[in-house]
């Protein structure tokens, strides 16, 4: 009895002494912070409220998931809030995504779409899919786009190995095209045979010389390769017209390094253009420069802003020659995505793709080249609802690349820029890409894409329409400042750009 209860003592005693250590510590540590920010003079708050002034940048780091979780509505979360994460992750794991009672979505809001219903819907049996669109009709190798929705732009090195893995290997499930960003061509783009539409940024990625000019063997090499389809020449992207794309020096790895031909460890910074690109005509003889090493359909992507220029581009292939357009436009609105960009230009920059691309197809249309020019839309189009617009308002395609990385878990964490991505999306460390199983997460991209073709079809079978195709302007009314709503093409038609002989 006496040993045990010695033994008891020695234990209390050795929990007394360690608390009495753990608060001294404690207390060390706050007398140390104490002196460390009155001492200092760059932050004004931590010097004036020492140690508790140290709080307001927590708290400022954790603000933005506790509202994400506790106390943002389902409506209001931005850039997507919380009911459409749930209606994608749904989709994905093919999970019912039906919902009770009522819409919690404002439909007053001015510029709401409100699609119109017909009195006589099509049966099931009436529908029919969308054909399929035709690009370069003039080249040796013309490729013809089933989907509806494709995978937009995202490079390998903006997103990690198993995330490309997952996308192409689904996109392969799913027939739809993926969209190599400017990164290059990766072997993990080419794993799920799905079609590839390889982008050449600004720094010419995978097909560049040592001084950042086109290779044309590298081209040709690539153009080769059987599940490449068409050549997607990048003038500009949604997040930051007018500057080129950035990939920090943390997610620079020596197989991004060697896939991109640049050095490892550096960031990669692209030109803000091509220094070949400097005109409408710069732009023509760089197409066609590209669709003759390639034998590839060609076109460029772009975000409008100033739109004079598509008139110019317009005169040029009149003197041309049809022949000589190019094969597609990819217009990218101002709110569209990237890994990194500057608040400057993410917030303020480019048109939205809700003004530009029923402006670029009236251009188009007005010249007589709206058949000969495919419009592939991208730009925060996620949703059956946003698709649908964009075909109402006269998209051959639609991409979307957020859109597929919540399908693949992205959390919208807003880390992808730091290489500490949670879900393993965005970043290139081994020890956060264990939950991002491609084999799993390539059947959720499947999903995705299939639900999104089904209830896009539900839509337009609403509207009387055959397929997502066959909208039109007359399909969806746009919600005004008055609470009434006008037509797409009669708000099109106010929305029409000048002609040159009217703003000149």
């Amino acid at each position: 009895m006496d040993f045990l209860s010695r033994f008891t003592m020695t234990g209390l005693e050795f929990l007394s002494t360690l608390f009495i250590f753990a608060v001294g510590v404690f207390v060390l540590a706050v007398i140390a912070m104490y002196v460390m920010d009155v001492s200092q003079s760059k932050d004004a708050v931590r010097h004036n409220y020492p140690v508790v002034g140290r709080f307001r940048e927590l708290f400022t780091r954790l603000g933005e998931f506790f509202r994400q979780y506790f106390f943002a509505l389902d409506r209001e979360e931005m850039p997507f809030n919380r009911a459409e994460r749930e209606w994608i992750y749904k989709s994905a794991k093919g999970h019912n995504n039906t919902a009770p009672f009522g819409s919690t979505r404002n439909i007053n809001l001015v510029g709401t779409p409100i699609f119109v219903n017909c009195a006589f819907p099509k049966l099931s049996e009436e529908a029919t899919d969308p054909p399929p669109v035709e690009f370069g009709p003039y080249t040796l190798n013309p490729y013809h786009a089933a989907s509806i929705i494709n995978i937009s732009a995202m490079s390998y090195g903006s997103l990690s190995k198993p995330a490309v893995q997952a996308l192409s290997r689904g996109a392969g499930i799913a027939k739809c095209f993926m969209d190599t960003g400017e990164g290059g061509l990766s072997p993990y783009h080419l794993e799920g045979g799905c079609d590839i539409v390889f982008e050449i940024g600004t720094a010419k990625y995978g097909v560049r010389t040592k001084d950042g000019a086109l290779d044309k063997d590298k081209l040709a090499d690539i153009a080769a390769k059987p599940e490449v389809k068409m050549i997607e020449i990048k003038l500009a992207q949604g997040a930051k017209p007018g500057k080129g794309g950035l990939l920090p020096a943390a997610k620079v790895t020596k197989e991004i390094a060697k896939i991109r031909g640049i050095p490892a460890g550096n960031a990669s910074i692209s030109p803000n253009r091509h220094p070949e690109i400097d005109s409408v005509d710069d732009l023509l003889d760089f197409v066609e420069r590209v669709r003759n090493v390639s034998k590839l359909p060609t076109g460029f992507k772009t975000v409008l802003g100033a739109y004079g220029w598509v008139d110019e581009l317009c005169d040029a292939i009149e003197r041309r020659g049809v022949e000589n357009a190019p094969d597609f436009i990819t217009l990218d609105g101002g709110e569209g995505g990237t890994g990194a960009a500057p608040m400057s230009l993410m917030d303020n920059v480019g048109l939205s793709i809700k003004q530009a691309l029923p402006m670029l197809d009236n251009i188009l249309r007005r010249r007589g080249l709206r058949d000969r020019i495919k419009l592939i839309a991208a730009g925060k189009l996620v949703t059956p609802a946003e698709v649908a617009w964009a075909y109402c308002a006269g998209a051959d395609v639609v991409n979307t690349a957020r859109g597929f990385m919540f399908s693949i878990g992205c959390i919208q964490a807003l880390r992808c820029h730091t290489n500490n991505c949670p879900t393993g999306v965005t970043t290139h460390k081994k020890s956060l890409q264990g939950g991002l199983d491609p084999q799993v997460k390539s059947k959720r991209v499947a999903s995705y894409v299939e639900k999104m073709r089904k209830d896009v079809a539900m839509i337009a079978h609403s509207c009387g329409a055959p397929h997502a195709r066959a909208l039109n302007g007359n399909h969806v009314r746009i919600v005004q400042e008055d609470g009434s709503s006008v037509p797409l093409v009669e708000l099109c038609e106010r929305l029409r750009p000048m002609a040159p002989e009217e703003y000149r």
